[in-house]
């Protein structure tokens, strides 16, 4: 036991002597001098961008810069888009001025074929009673002032005549009606671009060159030589749309953007059955009345000018009655003709003959100008079928039959029009 004892107090002391020890070493080891380095301040900002600059790497500011341009690249976007709208509502503005010219003088051309038939019809009547009268009322005074008076009102209804043949009043009227009808057209056009938001800059052109083509195919003035050939020497369709750009051929995979090889082959044949049929039945037609306005533009004057010259010799001893004959006939004549004529407003039949086969002209060159267009850059080919189909009166059922009818070789649709709307 005592040696036991002796032991344990032995390791105890010991172990408390080493920890003890550590613990003095731990708590007096030697404090360690502290070291101030100064180091140069060095530009790094500097010294970057000429490593960059010798390595040939950008800096970062060149990033910045990157930043500010694509910045003013965005601000240089939204002021071109914002001009671009800017101009279009000038356009519009255009457009709706020349919609309200139109108008007013179209009213103002129609109210000229109406009363200035009605003031011919009365002065060629009043000549030919006066004439009537001149032939009963015997010799005397009497007798020259109802001869002079005659006279003097079927030369004046003469020379209205000569001028009411040459502008065609009726006319006029239905020219200033379709050109505000065309550009009511491009008003809606400009508007739907403006609420769309998706303007460009090749819209100002359209709109510029439409504006114009409109300007030269229906004119406001009358003199200069500006005014449209009432009589020409060859009928040709109404032109009022610019000159269409040539387009390349089209090229890739048939079947994108709504297009597919039917429809294509659909308004192919769509194209040659308006050239076949339509646009010629309307150009015949303009011809036909053409031909009756002449006859009628000549007959007018004509008869007045006869009636006129009988009845200076009305009364006379040897040739008093064939003389008052053709002046009271030849005035009641000259009325019915420029009735038939100004009343049935014949120039605006011809106007609006020829202003269908500009239709259906202008339709054909829509089909192929979209043809030669890149697949992409056309419109729709649904929307484009549906639109095609609606101008000629025509379901869209009813445009694949005929087009199809038409390719077929067991039906013959050389007798169908293409129109059911005109």
């Amino acid at each position: 036991m005592t040696t036991l004892q002796a032991s344990s107090i032995i390791y105890t002391s010991t172990s408390s002597c080493r920890r003890n020890c550590s613990i003095e070493a731990a708590l007096h080891a030697p404090k360690l001098r502290q070291l101030h380095l100064s180091f140069p301040k060095i530009q790094t900002r500097n010294l970057i961008e000429e490593l960059h600059m010798k390595n040939g790497y950008t800096t970062t500011t060149t990033i910045q810069q990157d930043t500010k341009t694509s910045t003013s690249g965005r601000d240089n976007d939204e002021t071109s888009n914002a001009l671009v709208v800017a101009e279009l509502y000038t356009i519009l503005e255009s457009v709706s001025d020349r919609i309200e010219m139109h108008a007013n003088i179209g009213e103002q051309r129609n109210n000229w074929n109406s009363l200035l038939l009605t003031s011919i019809n009365a002065i060629t009547i009043s000549a030919a009673t006066m004439a009537g009268i001149a032939s009963i009322a015997g010799t005397g005074t009497s007798l020259l002032a109802l001869k002079l008076s005659s006279a003097l009102l079927y030369s004046a209804a003469t020379g209205m005549l000569l001028v009411m043949n040459k502008i065609q009043p009726s006319q006029l009227a239905e020219e200033q009606r379709n050109a505000v009808r065309l550009f009511k057209q491009l008003r809606r056009e400009l508007e739907t671009k403006l609420s769309l938001g998706n303007a460009s800059s090749m819209d100002i052109k359209n709109a510029m060159s439409k504006i114009l083509a409109l300007d030269k195919a229906y004119p406001l003035p009358l003199l200069g030589g500006v005014m449209l050939e009432k009589f020409p020497k060859t009928v040709e369709p109404s032109v009022w749309w610019p000159q269409q750009e040539e387009q390349k051929q089209s090229e890739g995979k048939v079947g994108r953007n709504g297009w597919s090889q039917n429809l294509e082959n659909e308004m192919r044949e769509l194209v040659r059955v308006l050239g076949r049929k339509d646009t010629p039945e309307y150009v015949r037609l303009s011809k036909l009345i053409l031909k009756i306005n002449k006859v009628l533009a000549i007959s007018g004057p004509l008869l007045t000018g006869i009636a006129a010259l009988g009845s200076t010799f009305v009364g006379s001893s040897s040739h008093g009655s064939l003389a008052s004959a053709f002046a009271i006939v030849g005035g009641a004549l000259a009325s019915v003709v420029s009735t038939m004529e100004h009343g049935g407003q014949i120039g605006m039949v011809f106007e609006m003959y020829r202003g269908c086969a500009g239709s259906f002209q202008l339709l054909q060159e829509t089909i192929e100008s979209t043809l030669e267009k890149q697949l992409e850059n056309r419109e729709n080919g649904e929307v484009f079928e549906m639109k095609v189909a609606l101008q000629l009166g025509r379901s869209l059922s009813e445009l694949r039959s005929l087009t199809g009818s038409s390719l077929s070789t067991k039906v013959d649709a050389s007798e169908e029009f293409a129109s059911k709307l005109l």
